[in-house]
């Protein structure tokens, strides 16, 4: 019992955490982002879509399972920049150059990271608890949540903030994806061109994705 107490408290142990929980978000946002192209094809498909996730009830339990998951990766990565800044020497003779310095998608990995965290808030406060328009399909009256999202989309400071916002979650991508296999021990020189280009498609598919919505929304108005 300990020794799994120690293994989890160290810092090998926080970093299977955080890409265990790494893969878990990763697969969501990618999931979710998918779902949200219906906007393209219109009210009917979107609303029917969305009150299909909420009708059920199993998703109080994803929905606590994902937050759940969201607090062990941003708390972990936290304790794990504390104790990192803590074990490094406050002074270098030497200041790496090039490839042997960390990249700025690395190095800004608990900035994106508090941004993320704030913005699902924020998504959360404007959606999932936001106005509640009705409109009834098929006999079956559910949320108009297409409506919503034309309403916040049409919004020029709101769209900017989400564009902007997506930069910073397919940066925080790039570098966590690409992370996940190099802390599963997966990472080898032979294959870490390919995990680097993985992340980064990814994480531009990931970022285009979202980028498309409110940008077809709002140019469409």
């Amino acid at each position: 019992m300990s020794a799994n107490s120690g293994f989890l408290t160290s810092t090998i142990g926080k970093k299977y955490f955080m890409a265990i929980t790494a893969i878990v978000w990763s697969l969501f946002v990618m999931v979710h982002m998918l779902g949200n192209l219906l906007i393209f094809i219109g009210a009917e498909a979107y609303n029917k879509y969305a009150h299909a996730l909420t009708a059920n009830p199993a998703i109080y339990i994803i929905e606590a399972f994902l937050l759940g998951v969201l607090l062990i990766h941003a708390f972990t990565g936290i304790s794990l920049v504390i104790r990192n800044s803590r074990s490094k020497p406050k002074f270098y003779s030497v200041t790496p150059v090039k490839e042997k310095s960390a990249s700025i998608t690395s190095r800004t990995m608990i900035y994106t990271g508090s941004i993320v965290l704030a913005f699902v808030i924020w998504h959360l406060i404007t959606f999932k608890f936001g106005p509640t328009y009705l409109v009834t399909y098929d006999g079956v009256q559910m949320r108009d949540l297409f409506k919503l999202v034309l309403e916040k989309f049409q919004d020029p400071v709101y769209v900017a903030s989400y564009c902007i916002i997506m930069v910073l979650i397919g940066m925080h991508l790039y570098h966590g994806v690409q992370s996940i296999f190099q802390t599963l021990g997966i990472s080898h020189p032979r294959y870490n061109k390919f995990f680097k280009y993985f992340g980064y498609t990814y994480a531009v598919i990931v970022s285009a994705g979202f980028f498309s919505q409110p940008l077809f929304v709002f140019l469409a108005r």
